[in-house]
């Protein structure tokens, strides 16, 4: 079985606690398997999804947005 993996930036993570509330909502989804969170406090953070699927990147915003956080567009 093949993984996807997502990348997303979320702004306004600032703690250990705000990681475990972002990961417990992705973790929540159809299909994820891992969240990995590099927490730049009181910036924008990475948050990396491992999933069987391809997530949509709405699923990825209401869930973030459910633990109270924002995701952000790349800034490329």
């Amino acid at each position: 079985m093949s993984h996807v993996s997502t990348t997303v930036n979320v702004s306004g993570m600032t703690c250990g606690h705000c990681v475990s509330s972002v990961s417990e909502e992705l973790e929540a989804l159809a299909g994820v398997e891992a969240v990995d969170v590099d927490l730049n406090s009181g910036g924008v953070s990475t948050v990396t999804i491992t999933s069987t699927g391809a997530l949509s990147t709405a699923e990825i915003g209401e869930a973030v947005a459910e633990a109270g956080y924002l995701v952000v567009a790349n800034e490329a």
